[in-house]
């Protein structure tokens, strides 16, 4: 297997020994490996979506992120039937837009929050 290097910070290191030992990964590369098969199989199946469809976008962020996530609601607020915005942990938000409109728009507006550093998760669940 080709070998591929990348950077992590601490947090994220300790976080995937947590799970190594929580999950019974036998190592890192097994626990890395498995979320790039996550993040593909989602990503194809969000590529096949055409049409008009509902959708579930969540996001976690700090609270510091607040004026990026209002940036990227305004340039999407087409799509946002609802809004709902919860303090959850110290100081992490959870956004959840309740979506409607074109799939391709709507994946967009997530891919939008999915490459900004500043979020922490982002899930959209699609109807």
């Amino acid at each position: 297997m080709p070998i591929v290097s990348i950077s992590l910070n601490d947090e994220i290191l300790s976080e995937l020994d947590r799970i190594q030992k929580t999950m019974g990964f036998s190592g890192r590369s097994e626990i890395i490996r498995a979320g790039i098969r996550n993040l593909v199989a989602e990503e194809k199946q969000h590529s096949t979506l055409s049409g008009l469809i509902h959708a579930i976008l969540m996001i976690v962020h700090d609270e510091e992120s607040e004026q990026i996530v209002t940036g990227i609601k305004h340039n999407h607020e087409d799509l946002i039937g609802t809004h709902l915005h919860s303090k959850v942990d110290g100081n992490k938000c959870m956004e959840l837009f309740l979506l409607h409109g074109d799939a391709e728009k709507i994946s967009v507006m997530t891919r939008d929050f999915q490459t900004n550093k500043k979020m922490d998760n982002v899930k959209l669940v699609t109807m």
